[in-house]
């Protein structure tokens, strides 16, 4: 198969709870729409429900999900895909990893993972540029992002250059090889989900003396985030004229 007939892979590590995922979208559909991907361009394949990946050769790219799900649990199918990223970056093949993505694509290639000691991050929130790259060229310094987590990677793999960070996170955004990129924030959520997922935590994010009135208004729409997906597959992944 050429470049032009290779489909891109999204490896699929959790979702978001039934009721809001049946008002919005799984975090692969996420994915594939605001990378500007049909549903014949992408291989979906859900991890965590124990579906094998198939072989790394068979994608010109790989996107990795958020998830529900701590790295830090090691479940069984979360260290095989580890696994299987470790052996995906020595093929070169292109991968963005989202969130738990980020994290687990940090973890498999050698950095460390932990509870945030900030504590949790959900919102809108900026994001501030620490190096030059060609994927943050054209992004606002700093630029908003939608955020939601409560792990976060503490040590970056060896190697890795940091890219972003925010007021909650030192890394924000992480080039961990020539064509690997992940972000902490998620570039894929539009703003109605992340408002969902607040109108439905009030009382525990509350409980942890956030202030979830003042979050909610600061949720806007994040254009400039949602743009890297398309853009990291234009650098890195793109299909021939």
């Amino acid at each position: 198969m050429t470049a032009i007939d290779l489909p891109v892979l999204i490896i699929h590590t959790g979702d978001p709870e039934d009721p809001i995922r049946a008002r919005h979208d799984s975090y692969a559909g996420f994915v594939r729409r605001a990378a500007g991907l049909a549903p014949e361009d992408v291989h979906i394949v859900p991890v965590f429900q124990g579906e094998p990946l198939p072989d790394p050769a068979r994608y010109r790219a790989a996107f990795i999900t958020g998830s529900p799900a701590m790295v830090t649990d090691r479940e069984p199918w979360s260290e095989q895909t580890a696994q299987w990223l470790r052996h995906a970056a020595a093929q070169g093949l292109p991968m963005f990893g989202i969130c738990y993505g980020h994290q687990l694509l940090a973890h498999a290639l050698g950095g460390l993972v932990a509870y945030n000691p900030a504590g949790r991050e959900v919102g809108t929130h900026m994001v501030q540029h620490l190096a030059e790259d060609p994927l943050l060229v054209d992004l606002p310094r700093p630029f908003p992002a939608q955020m939601m987590h409560l792990q976060s990677v503490i040590q970056p793999p060896p190697g890795a250059i940091v890219l972003a960070s925010s007021a909650l996170d030192a890394h924000q955004m992480l080039r961990m090889g020539p064509n690997i990129v992940s972000t902490q924030f998620h570039p894929e959520f539009p703003p109605e989900f992340v408002l969902d997922n607040l109108e439905r935590n009030t009382a525990k994010y509350g409980r942890e003396d956030m202030d979830v009135e003042a979050l909610k208004q600061d949720v806007r729409p994040t254009p400039e985030a949602a743009g890297l997906l398309r853009r990291f597959l234009a650098l890195h992944a793109p299909v021939p004229a």
